[in-house]
């Protein structure tokens, strides 16, 4: 018997031996008196009168889950919740444990409908995370949170951790589930094989009512246990007056169920105890193939977050240096970026000089020299010296943050492959329900009996399985396939968006040309490379460590060096001075450039590579060019694209005369080639392009992140920036652009083979549920015909050349 009297510390309900009469304040164990002892110690004594504000007035727990109080608390607020100044209306992000399909988003979004005061509900299924926008004077985040999880849907703060570890002990659950379905039905099999056969060879009364029995406990555990997902999504369905394809299979679980116990006890008609077991199993595998794709979605997506440091160095005003979480920086503050970090925020450079690597938003590997006055945006990484930036916006407010969410918000605009069997579940469920009802209406007359059963039967022989299944079981064998040939894809619910040919926009640096410093020509005195190697071989910048790989570490020593940011480096050895840069660099040490050589740094700058001018002393005695060469599979590339009748242009960040003379090397059209294109140029030129066909985006770097997502269907490189890997849809493993082709190919194939196996599997049902209708049809014969067409879309999927070898 409960002693109503509750812990101080944790809410739970003290045992009586423990209550201490006379006392305010009780402990339900050692542990729990102990942590409140130290909570006090540490003079955070308030955590209690927090706790008790935030429990008052409030309404008993649901049943189904947490209170979700913590949302309520000014903590979780200043990190999470953005409050608009202008309209009133809060939002924030929620990670939820439990979606799994499509039809989770229709459940999540209608949330709105019943709750007051919830403004809007979007779910992003392929990181399970909902955006929740609501007034705080009408409804409490948590009241929301316990609506959501009172369909089923657990919630939790949107942590990159939790977050994987949720999805950890979710995929576990998901294979458990399958595994006791799997072990049910194999064992229900088994019994109804020897049933069948005893109505053939002869069976003892006793021993078939055993056998029934022992398949209807079966059957039983099976759809209560790992069963009762459907039973969850049918209910949620109904409170939230959507239809779901979980509704009609929870329909003819429980009407084969009870059908099944029935005429168990009574010892006449049909059981369906094996059909129902293993159209769990079934469903489960498919459920789970389905999870997969989204879970690997979901573990790309959070890449995009590692982007920009978790922390900064925070400069107060008495210029002492803290670190500080991302959350806690503000506009206005001062931080320090030291060499080899990347800056956290928006900003302008107030001290300090120092080479940065801006290719995360301009897609270009060249340092660019920046000092105080200098304007530097989060992600940039900052390569040789420290500077303090004066943070002018911070998180979701800067130049990255909005291309993040531009991904994202572009990732939820596609329209997935399962979304053929989604668009049609309203009518399918609606459809087998109807003529469910009107197979008994039409039966009724001739008896309760009979009508019972060829409804059932209907249910049964209508069952959505494949229809659940078609999409995520073409796929799997898809992605399968595509995989052996190089191709790993991740979103192929954007294979129907480019069965026709349109556009293929290629990024230059990375993905036309091999993305790194080479190089390429060395004109001039050959003695002095390892010289300028050793001399460059310090220095943290690209070009320095171009030139000091050009040659073998030398036991060569400088006196002195000397890096000028933004001009080259300067060194004394034996006497010597060595000086390796611009020509800039030539003209403030006192050396003069002689035209052969300005020529020749003429003409590589023209190609779009970097000159390095190399004096000893007080003359210029070499050249070395520095670039980026073309993939030697380029051109071909090109040729086959356009003879499949893709148009092919050029989306890049560098200069706009180098894009030109690269497009000319290719054959690609001088409209079709853009450069000097931002982030935000390349969406721009992609939503354009979208407005006339299908558009393939293939890039690799962070600036083609936004533009790969918005594309018709992006291809990013392995080994470039992790945010285009998690903003594409595939991505392609080593160095080899040439499978670009086969990949365009296989995607429409795959397109075909799914519709080709909802075609069967629709098809199959019309004829079945006819037959049905028709009384033709018994619940025995339904229950062989069930696997039937679940087989059928297996055959075909295993069967479709959709990657095939010889492409």
């Amino acid at each position: 018997m409960e002693t109503g009297v509750h812990c101080t510390h944790c809410g739970l309900v003290v045992p009586r031996g423990l209550v201490e009469p006379g006392r305010d304040e009780q402990f339900c164990c050692n542990a729990c008196h102990t942590a409140h002892e130290a909570i006090k110690a540490c003079g955070l004594g308030a955590y209690y009168e927090l706790r008790e504000k935030l429990d008052a007035g409030s309404k008993p727990a649901r049943s189904t889950g947490s209170r979700y109080e913590e949302f309520d608390a000014e903590a979780f607020w200043r990190v999470h919740v953005r409050v608009n100044e202008e309209t009133g209306l809060a939002s924030c992000e929620l990670y939820l444990e439990g979606v799994h399909c499509a039809a989770c988003v229709w459940l999540v979004e209608r949330v709105p409908q019943i709750v007051d005061g919830l403004i809007e509900s979007r779910l992003d299924l392929g990181r399970s995370l909902v955006r929740l926008t609501w007034d705080p004077d009408r409804v409490k985040l948590s009241e929301v949170a316990r609506a959501i999880d009172s369909l089923g849907y657990r919630s939790h703060p949107p942590s990159r951790g939790s977050q994987r570890a949720i999805r950890r002990q979710s995929d576990r659950r998901a294979l458990i589930r399958i595994g006791i379905a799997g072990a049910f039905a194999g064992n229900a099999m088994l019994l109804a094989v020897a049933l069948y056969a005893g109505m053939f060879e002869g069976m003892d009364a006793g021993t078939k009512m055993a056998f029934r029995l022992i398949s209807g406990a079966l059957g039983i555990l099976s759809v209560f246990w790992p069963g009762r997902v459907f039973f969850q999504g049918a209910l949620a369905a109904i409170r939230t007056r959507t239809w779901h394809l979980d509704m009609p299979i929870a329909l003819a679980l429980a009407v084969g169920l009870v059908v099944g116990v029935v005429n168990a006890m009574r010892d006449a008609g049909e059981v369906y105890f094996d059909s129902i077991t293993m159209l769990v199993f079934l469903l489960l595998i498919g459920r789970w193939l389905q999870q997969r794709g989204q879970r690997a979605a979901a573990d790309a997506l959070e890449l995009l977050f590692a982007l920009t440091p978790a922390s900064a160095h925070v400069v107060d005003d008495e210029g002492v240096v803290r670190d500080e979480p991302i959350e806690g920086v503000t506009s206005g503050m001062h931080v320090e970026v030291l060499a080899g970090e990347s800056v956290p925020v928006d900003g302008v450079i107030v001290s300090g000089t120092s080479h940065m690597d801006q290719s995360v938003m301009t897609g270009e590997a060249r340092p660019v020299a920046m000092a105080q006055g200098d304007r530097v945006t989060a992600g940039t990484v900052n390569l040789s010296a420290p500077v303090r930036v004066l943070a002018e916006a911070v998180g979701d407010q800067t130049r990255l943050g909005q291309v993040m969410r531009d991904i994202e918000r572009h990732a939820r605009e596609q329209t997935p492959v399962i979304g053929h069997a989604n668009r049609i579940a309203g009518a399918f469920v609606a459809a087998v329900l109807g003529l469910a009802g009107i197979t008994l209406a039409i039966w009724l007359p001739r008896g309760i009996e009979p009508a019972i059963g060829h409804a059932t039967a209907l249910l049964i022989v209508c069952c959505p399985c494949a229809l659940a299944m078609a999409t995520p079981l073409v796929t799997a064998v898809a992605v399968g396939r595509a995989a052996r040939r190089g191709v790993l894809i991740k979103g192929a619910g954007a294979f129907e968006d480019i069965t026709t040919p349109g556009l293929v926009l290629l990024d230059k640096t990375g993905t036309l040309t091999r993305g790194e410093f080479r190089c390429l020509r060395w004109t001039g005195d050959e003695s002095v490379r390892p010289v300028i190697a050793a001399l460059e071989r310090g220095s943290q910048h690209p070009i320095a460590q171009t030139l000091a790989e050009c040659e073998a570490e030398t036991p060569i020593e400088f006196v002195e060096i000397d890096h000028r940011v933004g001009l080259g480096a300067v060194g004394v050895m034996e006497g010597e001075r060595y000086a390796t840069g611009s020509a800039a660099l030539m003209s403030a040490i006192g050396v003069s450039v002689p035209s052969e050589f300005a020529d020749y740094a003429r003409d590589a700058a023209r190609e779009g590579h970097t000159p390095i001018l190399i004096a000893r002393d007080d003359k210029v005695v070499a050249l070395a060019v520095l670039g980026d060469e073309l993939r030697p599979e380029a051109e071909g590339i090109v040729r086959r694209l356009g003879a499949m009748g893709w148009r092919v242009g050029i989306l890049s960040g560098d200069r706009q005369d180098v894009v030109d003379a690269v497009a000319a090397r290719l054959g690609i059209e001088p409209g079709l080639a853009r450069g000097g294109m931002s982030p935000e140029g390349k969406i721009a030129a992609v939503t354009e392009a979208k407005a006339e066909g299908p558009v393939v985006m293939v890039g690799d770097g962070v600036n083609d992140a936004a533009a790969l997502a918005k594309a018709s269907f992006g291809v990013a490189l392995q080994g470039g920036a992790e945010a285009s890997l998690a903003a594409a849809h595939a991505y392609i493993v080593g160095d080899d652009l040439g499978v670009l082709p086969g990949l365009l190919t296989g995607a429409g194939r795959t397109v075909s083979v799914v519709k080709r196996s909802l075609a069967a599997s629709l098809g199959y049902n019309l004829v079945a549920a006819g037959l049905a209708m028709a009384g033709v049809l018994t619940p025995l014969v339904a229950a062989f015909l069930m696997p039937v067409s679940s087989l059928t879309v297996l055959v075909i999927a295993l069967r479709a050349r959709t990657f095939a070898a010889e492409q």
